[in-house]
């Protein structure tokens, strides 16, 4: 009796962990957000069973076996990544989480890129917010490295061999350099504009990341947020607005976590 509640226990014990971790590990990737959308439909789903919507109940019933072979074409890129990882004993490795950054990060990208713009030195800085960019760091070389100006000058040199991809950063660390990014197909950006610029936009179309980008051209900056890409900045704008999203993600990180505002 008391060997088999032990069991039972332990069984519990090791689905949670599993499910606790698989978590974890799609926070840092775009599935989250597919997975809030499959949770929708659940939620859905369950109300007409309840409410007694025949209707809605006859459509998820048919499409069931359509939804489910969707679903794992969908995640496909994501399902193999796990397995690989799993495969190199990496899947319960390190798991970071996102945290608000500080001033002094904010000035030290902002004192890197006029550097960079005055030496006119392409550069694509991607800044990680909710959306994971774990897949887009594994096709870089991995730096994580504190962030400084003099670090993202180094990257950026021509004589670099990471100079040509995009530095991803997550909080106030560099994670890496040299990454790939899918390319923007937007009309709406001007066709004399790169494959850097295509770049920066592409990643803030699919994610809700922030994206930097130095035209090695003409030293111009221009930030990516939303799809929509905003030129010639200068450095006091580039400032202001990193302070802004700084302020968004301090009041977002409060909100979900709110024991960790101050006792009046």
């Amino acid at each position: 009796m008391h060997l088999r509640l032990f069991l039972d226990i332990f069984d519990i014990f090791i689905v949670a962990c599993f499910i606790y971790y698989l978590l974890l590990w799609l926070k840092g990737t775009k599935a989250a957000s597919l997975i809030r959308g499959i949770v929708v439909l659940i939620v859905v789903f369950a109300l007409a069973k309840i409410l007694g919507l025949n209707t809605i109940n006859w459509v998820f019933e048919k499409f069931a076996a359509a939804i489910l072979v969707v679903l794992i074409i969908v995640f496909q890129p994501e399902l193999r990544r796990a397995l690989e990882q799993l495969g190199r004993g990496r899947l319960f490795g390190k798991i970071t989480f996102n945290t608000p950054a500080s001033s002094w990060f904010i000035r030290s990208i902002v004192r890197g890129v006029e550097q960079l713009s005055k030496e006119k030195m392409g550069a694509l800085i991607v800044l990680e917010r909710n959306t994971g960019l774990s897949e887009y760091v594994e096709s870089g070389t991995k730096v994580d490295a504190v962030i400084s100006a003099e670090l993202l000058n180094s990257i950026f040199n021509h004589k670099s061999a990471l100079h040509d991809g995009a530095v991803i950063v997550q909080g106030d660390r560099i994670l890496s350099a040299g990454s790939l990014l899918p390319l923007s197909e937007s009309k709406a950006i001007d066709k004399r504009l790169g494959t850097r610029h295509r770049a920066g936009v592409g990643i803030s179309e699919i994610t809700d990341a922030i994206s930097i980008i130095v035209s090695e051209m003409t030293g111009n900056i221009s930030i990516a947020e939303n799809g929509v890409l905003n030129r010639f900045l200068t450095r006091e704008e580039l400032e202001e607005r990193l302070f802004s999203l700084y302020k968004e993600q301090t009041m977002k990180f409060d909100i979900n976590l709110p024991w960790t505002k101050k006792k009046k």
